[in-house]
């Protein structure tokens, strides 16, 4: 819903814009303005003399205009945000084979797979995300290693284990995963 909300404004703003733009390039390069048009011609400014300067002296003015912009510029900001962030899968459609589907929690998944995840030798922590769509999931795994391990010998065993039996229990065909390592930094000890 929020997605058709953010296209549907998005597309509004940017046809007015457009429109816009357009008929102030259009009058610029000589066609005629219409009756509703602010200005008469290609040699008529946007902001006059008397309209830039109109409230210049009181006190009110700019406070206000730095106040609005401001608000503009935090509204942007978060509708930026809003679009780009990337949410939780919410739930994730299994297949049961019978010609109907099951909703599996994507939290649930989350949680056993980063269980399964921290059974690994070696793995100190793990996180797990699903991002994607409810027919393709995808994971996002951030692992913490202990020192002594080899990144690549945990990297297949997750993929031996926790990645192959989620893939199965969900009934996927494939579980596309996007693997962050970290190890984990110890302090100096001091020795007497």
């Amino acid at each position: 819903m929020l997605r058709t909300v953010d296209r549907v404004l998005l597309g509004l703003v940017g046809l007015i814009l457009l429109a816009l733009g357009g008929s102030v390039l259009a009058i610029g390069f000589g066609a005629p303005a219409p009756s509703w048009w602010l200005h008469d011609g290609p040699h008529d400014v946007l902001l006059g003399d008397a309209e830039r300067t109109r409230w210049r002296d009181a006190g009110w003015w700019w406070p206000i205009v730095i106040a609005a912009l401001a608000v503009l510029l935090l509204l942007a900001l978060w509708w930026l945000v809003a679009v780009v962030r990337r949410r939780r899968l919410a739930e994730v459609l299994v297949d049961t084979g019978d010609g109907e589907g099951a909703a599996l929690r994507g939290r649930a998944l989350e949680a056993v797979l980063a269980e399964e995840a921290d059974r690994v030798d070696g793995v100190e922590r793990a996180k797990v995300r699903l991002i994607g769509r409810r027919t393709a999931p995808a994971t996002r795994i951030r692992l913490l290693l202990a020192p002594h391990v080899d990144p690549g010998t945990a990297l297949n065993d997750l993929t031996a284990h926790a990645l192959t039996h989620a893939r199965a229990s969900a009934n996927l065909e494939n579980l596309p995963a996007e693997v962050h390592l970290r190890g984990v930094k110890h302090g100096a000890e001091r020795v007497n």
